[in-house]
């Protein structure tokens, strides 16, 4: 049975393209390393003429000073207020005024039955930042072809070129930040544990519902 167990764990593992996650960066299996960036949004609809065109032409600006790829997702998820709800009850049991613990319970079952009737959505607005060594042109051939065929070791066993991956991400990271402030628009990098929270609640939507991470410190992913 433990056989059984430790081949499902490594079979579903082989299928995700992460390698480590560790000092606020992805580190994925093909050696490349990534930066997620949670960005504000505006309403552009909202915006006069001249505050529409000012935005456009410091987007335009900001495309062109970047000359490697850049992912923006949206995400896009049913409002979770479970955790609210949860405390409203709590409240409501603590009352000792009779009329505002009815009055608690009145409003806590008009949310449950305003969310049952309309899903109301929650959006998060992600920059990803991309650095790989393999685009670094003054690597040689058989030095990029060697990071190819094994990059997890070669970013575990040379700390020197881990820190230049690193050191190179954030000075991408940088750039980026000030390009989005540009248009108005207020990032911030997530740390580790912010990474794993939403790695793992992007790949498990409905189990991270029920099973919420309390120790992701103690995380460990497998490589």
């Amino acid at each position: 049975m433990n056989n059984k167990k430790t081949n499902t764990k490594s079979s579903t593992q082989s299928f995700l393209e992460i390698a480590d996650i560790k000092d606020n960066m992805v580190i994925l299996k093909n050696g490349t390393v990534r930066s997620v960036l949670m960005v504000s949004s505006i309403n552009f609809a909202l915006k006069n003429q001249d505050e529409q065109e000012g935005i456009i032409s410091s987007f335009y600006s900001f495309l062109n000073s970047i000359d490697y790829p850049l992912q923006i997702v949206i995400q896009s998820r049913n409002l979770d207020i479970d955790d609210y709800l949860q405390k409203l009850e709590n409240l409501s049991k603590q009352q000792t005024n009779e009329l505002l613990r009815m009055q608690t319970l009145d409003y806590t079952q008009f949310v449950k039955e305003l969310l049952e009737l309309q899903s109301i959505m929650t959006k998060k607005f992600y920059v990803i930042v991309p650095y790989s060594a393999l685009s670094d042109k003054k690597k040689g051939f058989f030095d990029r072809l060697t990071n190819f065929f094994s990059p997890t070791q070669t970013l575990k066993l040379k700390k020197k070129e881990y820190d230049e991956y690193k050191d190179q991400l954030f000075r991408r990271v940088g750039h980026i930040q000030g390009g989005l402030e540009g248009m108005s628009l207020k990032s911030t990098v997530l740390d580790t544990a912010s990474l794993i929270e939403l790695y793992y609640n992007s790949y498990n939507p409905e189990i991270s519902k029920r099973e919420k991470i309390k120790d992701v410190e103690k995380i460990k992913i497998d490589e």
